[in-house]
């Protein structure tokens, strides 16, 4: 398959594509603090409005249980709340999360997503979609004229890809050894 720095990025085995469990306090601490970071720490600190957690997470808890339904729920459930608990019309990060959870899922059942590399371009894909989606919604569903600006939104996703990469480093720590 194909390499790069001497690993596989592939999926080749049922034994490679192991579904990650997680302890069941993290399925809800990490979300919950992602929304809570992403809430209220703008208020203070303005610099990190442009952190995603709350997408980083779903896609982190998506990638690694490689089960689609499970990022369905899992995007909804944070999206939702997050829209609850912002400022922003009710369900609209909720149907973009939805998305990024089905399709993180899908990806994480064919690559090996365990590659620093992979996490990285991942979370700068994901970062653009999410962004783009929820601005392809603005304008369909609310008909604002929101604008798009391709340029920034690769600039902030290549800051949320490398916060995404230590985020998921610690994340790791709440999978349940077998």
């Amino acid at each position: 398959m194909s390499d790069l720095g001497g690993s596989r990025l592939m999926v080749t085995s049922a034994r490679e594509s192991r579904v990650a469990r997680f302890k069941k306090w993290g399925l809800i601490a990490a979300p919950v603090a992602a929304i809570l970071f992403q809430v209220y720490v703008p208020l203070f600190f303005q610099g990190l409005s442009y952190l995603e957690l709350p997408l980083l997470v779903t896609v982190y808890f998506a990638l690694m249980r490689r089960e689609q339904v499970f990022g369905v729920f899992t995007g909804a459930a944070i999206g939702l709340v997050q829209d609850s608990l912002s400022h922003q019309p009710l369900g609209m990060f909720g149907i973009v999360k939805t998305l990024v959870g089905y399709f993180a899922a899908s990806i994480g059942m064919r690559f090996d997503v365990e590659h620093v590399v992979v996490r990285f371009l991942l979370g700068l894909f994901f970062f653009f979609f999410h962004q783009f989606f929820y601005w392809v919604l603005s304008r369909a569903l609310l008909g604002q004229l929101v604008d798009f600006d391709a340029q920034r939104t690769f600039f902030l996703g290549l800051l949320n890809a490398f916060v995404g990469i230590s985020l998921f480093h610690f994340l790791d720590k709440l999978k349940e050894r077998v």
